[in-house]
């Protein structure tokens, strides 16, 4: 991709992944339950649908990766208390929506959402289907571990209405896996897809992540030739964060066993060269999909959209995050829920929303949130739109992030047009340094380490 080491000298620095704008780091906890509320109603007004997430923390077991919020017992009795307070705040939540019920997105993550038995999984499709309507066109999906999803659980999940499937992979090199603790075999992933494909699953998705111990160019290039041999509908292939300061696990994994910059940035560019050699489309920061593939055909469109879920092609004004550490985005504010299990459920069981800390977005904040998710989406940014929906003339109001760009714009990264701002060839791949351009908030940064970093 004509990376040289200069380049990445420059551009490898930490930076947010702009799964939200202003980014999580910003939360605080002077936004809280009584903000919540407000937006609730707020949103409440509205006719439009909504996005739903429900978070399900538990694993029997931790990767040591893994940057998730989650809960390690092999105690059932830990789970059906969680259940019982996840389905309480459902209820309040439906309730505090009145009749804004129609989800065109409804995901359960984690986790290990088929932690859940595949009747406790009916139990809480059947709670969230009493209070929202699932539209007949929603994205409906789950992620699944194939080490511990049974043919039973899949056959529940599509009898239920679950179209979309989300399989951890990671990598199929047994020393890679053993460095993480996560030993996974190609052909229980390749049995589980075929399964799934069978039950009629509409889109299959399959994760990997480069930069984690021990990968090298050429043993990545054969878990990629063994998934063009599975070939989901789509694969997310993720920069592995290594944060030890904020996930403890990570300490485990000797710094010493990491891929340096230059082998990082060659382990994403035999992804990109493999899986558009084998016909994906390279969608966004780190996503690609098969041109039929409802993802492919949004980008193709122009309609590619972002939220806390990800990349997803369902874009609705408002999303409901519910669970311990569940994130909602609600009518120009985000609400983050506690993380502890012990505090949620005190504070659910007291009838009390379980948000901690959040944040309401400025009309600054609505700008730069337009601007950083049409680049992280579909890498360009109509200049004409977003002139017209704020009322602004945009280089004046962005004059300083115009100097900014000018070494992006030597390097090849950026192209500026009179109506569009383009992220252009290998721009594509520092996409999060381009955005970065565009965020007030790092001004403030202090020595204290808050992201990962960009390569």
């Amino acid at each position: 991709m004509n990376i040289t080491v200069e380049l990445l000298k420059r551009y490898d620095r930490p930076g947010p992944r702009y799964t939200s704008f202003p980014p999580a780091t910003e939360f605080h906890s002077g936004v809280g339950e009584p903000e919540l509320a407000e937006h609730l109603e707020r949103a409440s007004r509205l006719e439009a649908p909504l996005s739903f997430y429900a978070h399900l923390p538990f694993c029997e077991e931790r990767c040591l990766y893994c940057g998730c919020n989650v809960v390690i017992t092999k105690r059932r009795d830990v789970l059906r208390r969680y259940l019982d307070h996840l389905y309480r705040e459902i209820r309040d939540l439906a309730a505090r929506l009145g009749e804004r019920r129609r989800l065109s997105q409804y995901h359960l993550g984690g986790g290990t959402p088929t932690y859940l038995t595949p009747d406790e999984l009916r139990e809480l499709h059947g709670v969230i289907t009493s209070e929202f309507t699932v539209e007949p066109a929603a994205e409906v999906a789950i992620e699944v571990d194939p080490r511990v999803t049974s043919e039973e659980h899949l056959a529940v999940l599509r009898e239920l209405g679950f179209n979309r499937l989300s399989l951890g992979v990671q990598d199929f090199t047994r020393e890679v896996q053993e460095a993480v603790d996560r030993v996974q075999s190609y052909e229980s992933t390749r049995d589980q897809v075929a399964l799934a494909r069978r039950l009629g699953f509409e889109s299959i998705n399959i994760d990997l992540i480069y930069g984690l111990p021990f990968q090298k160019p050429l043993t990545f290039c054969r878990t990629l030739e063994l998934l063009r041999e599975i070939r989901p509908d789509r694969v997310a292939v993720y920069s592995y964060a290594h944060v030890p300061w904020i996930r403890g696990q990570q300490r485990e994994i000797d710094p010493a066993s990491l891929p340096g910059p230059e082998t990082k940035m060659e382990l994403f560019a035999t992804a990109v060269r493999e899986l558009t050699r084998a016909g994906y489309l390279s969608i966004g920061m780190d996503h690609f999909a098969l041109p039929e593939d409802e993802m492919g055909r949004a980008v193709a469109a122009g309609k590619l959209w972002r939220n806390f879920m990800g990349y997803t092609v369902s874009h609705a004004p408002d999303m409901i995050g519910c669970g311990a550490s569940g994130i909602s985005d609600v009518a120009g504010a985000y609400f983050q829920n506690v993380k502890k299990l012990s505090r949620y459920e005190e504070l659910v069981g007291a009838g009390r929303l379980p948000t901690e800390r959040g944040c309401v977005l400025t009309r600054d904040d609505s700008i730069r949130r337009h601007v950083i998710t049409s680049l992280m989406c579909n890498f360009t940014a109509r200049i004409r739109e977003i002139e017209d929906l704020h009322n602004i003339a945009f280089w004046e109001y962005f004059a300083k992030e115009r100097e900014g760009l000018t070494p992006l714009i030597a390097d090849g990264f950026v192209a500026i047009h009179p109506d569009r701002l383009d992220v252009v060839g290998i721009g594509r791949r520092f996409i999060r340094n381009v955005c970065m351009i565009f965020d007030p908030y790092l001004e403030k940064d202090g020595a204290e380490p808050r992201f990962s970093r960009t390569v």
